[in-house]
């Protein structure tokens, strides 16, 4: 089964429209296919460890402030006895029974819940109680009596929806976490309100005409550089939105409808003073040219001199995947090279070393699959003297010591900063243990030998 997965959706390609529709009633059809203020904080990169090698990822936002992170932090050890089963049985009960419990107590069950949830894989235990779990997260985000509560919930939500994802939760929480988005007075609070907004409409159960609503939402967001949610000129909203609209993203196979809107605005974005908000920018118009080719239909017929033909440079095979341009993805391709080339050269004394290379690095990869929209991110166009082949995208994700996840798509991209945003550090353990981020994320491990690195 995992093999028919794998080859479903490492194409890339999502069930269409029609076909989706049809299939809103089956178990989480959309698994196969919150910060600090700007002035607060930056958003942490994650770091790399025996169990994880990202140093090629981009920084994201989190998806809590940092003290709730401390709460939450994953203890390894978690998964190393059956300890946890009995605290969290207590914790559910914590959760689910709010009678005289106080703002602490319910903080601390919530991280609690948050913390043995992203530790292990824990279906079994939360299975038959996720309604009720979830009422009592909805409660919290109503009531909203602190941030770190607030949020917490939303975090739990997140978590419990990729542990055992229901097509009745979305229905549930969209409505009151676009109304946390709008009114909630916190920023931190809107940003994670964005990020749960994400996570439930992926594994929730929303349609795709819901998707599309959401992603369209997103983008008022980012056009309006926060005004459109009470949070105008505040970084960390507009980022979250650029994330979460590229993860839902890869849920839509044909966006040519959306694309010049969506286009308008992330071309806007690249013009920010802040550095994540133009690089998420970037990546979403990188995605957006990679989704405007596609593998040909069972019956078409291709002309080799049809210029909207080109050949997949990471298909090794002797007659390689040949792609198709369905839709211009932008309409000023010139003007938006010139933009992306300029950001890619950028010196200027007011960013950081740091965040100069960070400009760089990414806008040379952005603008290479502008360019050539076949090419994944960290493409390499350099000649191997061994093979005689371009070395091709070289971004790879160390999954324990001998695993290499290949990353040479932008749509994998987006799904693993996704799947991270939420998981973190039981990114690893859910990979291996839960189908549904398998399902999300279905890229063959291959091992150091194997990929040639010793």
């Amino acid at each position: 089964m995992h093999d028919l997965r794998r080859q479903a959706l490492e194409s890339g390609k999502t069930v269409s429209r029609k076909a989706k529709s049809k299939q809103s009633s089956t178990h989480s059809s959309r698994a196969n296919s919150a910060t600090n203020s700007r002035a607060g904080s930056k958003a942490a990169s994650r770091a790399a460890s025996d169990d994880e090698g990202d140093g090629d990822l981009s920084d994201e936002t989190s998806f809590s402030v940092n003290s709730i992170d401390e709460m939450i932090a994953t203890d390894e050890s978690e998964a190393a006895s059956d300890r946890w089963k009995l605290e969290l049985v207590d914790r559910i009960e914590e959760i689910i029974d709010k009678k005289r419990s106080s703002v602490q107590g319910r903080e601390a069950a919530l991280a609690a819940y948050i913390r043995i949830l992203t530790a292990v894989y824990a279906a079994d235990e939360i299975r038959g109680k996720e309604m009720e779990l979830v009422a009592s997260f909805l409660k919290s985000i109503k009531a909203e009596i602190s941030e770190k509560e607030a949020i917490l919930a939303m975090k739990a939500l997140a978590m419990t929806l990729i542990t055992s994802p229901s097509d009745a939760i979305y229905d549930a929480s969209a409505t009151l976490l676009k109304r946390t988005i709008t009114d909630s007075a916190s920023v931190p609070t809107k940003s994670a309100a964005i990020h749960t907004l994400g996570t439930s409409t992926f594994y929730g159960g929303a349609s795709e005409d819901e998707i599309l609503e959401n992603m369209t939402y997103l983008v008022e967001i980012i056009s309006s550089d926060g005004a459109f949610i009470e949070a105008q000129d505040e970084a960390v909203p507009v980022i979250t939105a650029l994330e979460e609209w590229g993860f839902l993203a890869t849920l839509v196979e044909d966006l040519s409808e959306e694309s010049e809107d969506a286009m308008d605005a992330f071309v806007e974005q690249l013009g920010s003073s802040d550095p994540m908000v133009q690089i998420a920018a970037g990546e979403n118009i990188a995605l957006l040219f990679e989704k405007s080719y596609t593998p040909p239909e069972d019956n078409e017929v291709l002309s080799d001199s049809d210029e909207d033909v080109v050949a997949d440079p990471d298909d090794d095979s002797v007659n390689g995947q040949k792609l198709v341009k369905r839709y211009t993805a932008y309409r000023r391709t010139d003007q938006l090279i010139h933009t992306l080339t300029d950001l890619s050269k950028l010196s200027t004394r007011s960013l950081s070393r740091k965040d100069k290379k960070s400009i760089h690095t990414n806008f040379a990869d952005i603008l290479n699959s502008v360019e050539n929209p076949t090419r994944g991110p960290r493409y390499q166009n350099a000649i191997s003297h061994e093979t005689g082949k371009r070395y091709g995208s070289r971004m790879a994700v160390r999954i324990h010591r001998d695993g290499i996840m290949r990353i040479d798509k932008w749509w994998k991209l987006m799904r693993l900063k996704g799947l991270r945003r939420v998981l973190q550090g039981g990114f690893v353990s859910h990979y291996q243990h839960n189908g549904v981020v398998f399902e999300s994320l279905p890229i063959m491990i291959t091992t150091d030998r194997t990929s040639g690195k010793e």
